[in-house]
């Protein structure tokens, strides 16, 4: 029988510290209790496979690319007992309502996203889902300069650290994103800058 106000988990962290991989754990013992599972990811985001989250180990789930949160209820079917979100850091503040309506039917809500961004500031609306969540998982990287533990995420534009006034949303992969310690984390300001 489903808990009847949900729970809300959220897996959290920088690049390359597993969080998709978690969160298809996670997916995949739904699936073997035969729970119904919806999983979604962000329109925006064209790395890979459009239609599957997938792990940097290659593993993949499949998954519904959507443009705002509220398209949850598109797909929803009553049966569904878990629903997850990939990369919710690209989703608007709209998912904390969509997220509070799913808790409401009782339904398990898994949520994977990037807690801070590349100036190592909160990241879209993952601390705000972080103080509702009933559990939170925070994991951490390796840094690519130290190998200390790593809880930043680097964006590197031609290999050198990318400017504070960057924009803040730019979509990529290891290519442009590195997993780096607080002390090997830099960000430009105009001011460090010359």
């Amino acid at each position: 029988m489903p808990n009847q106000f949900g729970s809300l988990e959220v897996i959290a962290g920088c690049m390359s510290s597993g969080k998709s991989e978690e969160l298809i754990r996670r997916l995949k013992r739904a699936t073997i209790a035969k729970q119904k599972v919806l999983v979604f990811k962000p329109q925006i985001d064209v790395r890979g496979e459009q239609s599957a989250i997938a792990s940097r180990d290659g593993r993949m789930y499949e998954a519904i690319p959507i443009n705002e949160p509220l398209d949850v209820f598109t797909h929803w079917q009553e049966d569904c007992r878990v629903v997850a979100f990939d990369e919710a850091q690209f989703f608007t503040e709209q998912i904390m309502a969509v997220v509070r309506q799913l808790l409401d039917r009782g339904v398990r809500v898994l949520i994977a996203g990037l807690d801070t961004d590349f100036r190592g500031e909160p990241f879209g609306a993952i601390p705000q889902l972080m103080a509702l969540a009933d559990s939170v998982t925070k994991l951490n990287a390796v840094c690519v300069c130290c190998a200390q533990p790593a809880i930043r995420t680097q964006r590197l534009i031609d290999g050198q650290p990318a400017p504070y006034d960057s924009p803040r949303i730019v979509v990529g992969g290891d290519e442009m994103y590195e997993a780096r310690c607080r002390k090997c984390h830099l960000v430009p300001t105009a001011d460090s800058e010359g």
